[in-house]
């Protein structure tokens, strides 16, 4: 299993697909990565030479915000938005919707499971 920027990439898997299981590289950034690599994308990772995992890791470091610094970024972008007080940064920090969905019906990943709010009963004196 070859290691690329701290993650372990499948070596079943074709080397388009099998980037993307780094955080912050999808398809497209994948392709482009290999494209630079003079690696074709149907290349299977357990097929790769040493040297070519070597020269698709340098591109990643050099060229790229992935996993940790990528994951850091993305919470230092939410934490701004509730510090300046921004309508996303509010929705962040209560757990709804940013983009405008509605919440009247749905959001149900947002928000979490469904909580009960049925009426209680009285209690005798």
């Amino acid at each position: 299993m070859a290691r690329i920027a701290g993650v372990d990439i499948p070596r079943d898997k074709r080397a388009l697909v099998a980037l993307t299981y780094i955080y912050g590289v999808g398809a497209t950034t994948s392709a482009k990565i290999l494209e630079k690599a003079e690696i074709p994308p149907e290349v299977r990772i357990k097929d790769m030479t040493e040297e070519q995992v070597a020269k698709v890791r340098s591109i990643i470091e050099k060229e790229y915000e992935v996993e940790g610094d990528m994951r850091r970024a993305v919470n230092m972008n939410m934490k701004r938005l509730m510090d300046i007080g921004s309508y996303r940064g509010l929705r962040h920090r209560r757990g709804l919707p940013v983009r405008g969905q509605r919440t009247h019906t749905n959001a149900r990943t947002r928000k979490g499971p469904r909580k009960v709010g049925g009426a209680k009963s009285k209690s005798k004196k």
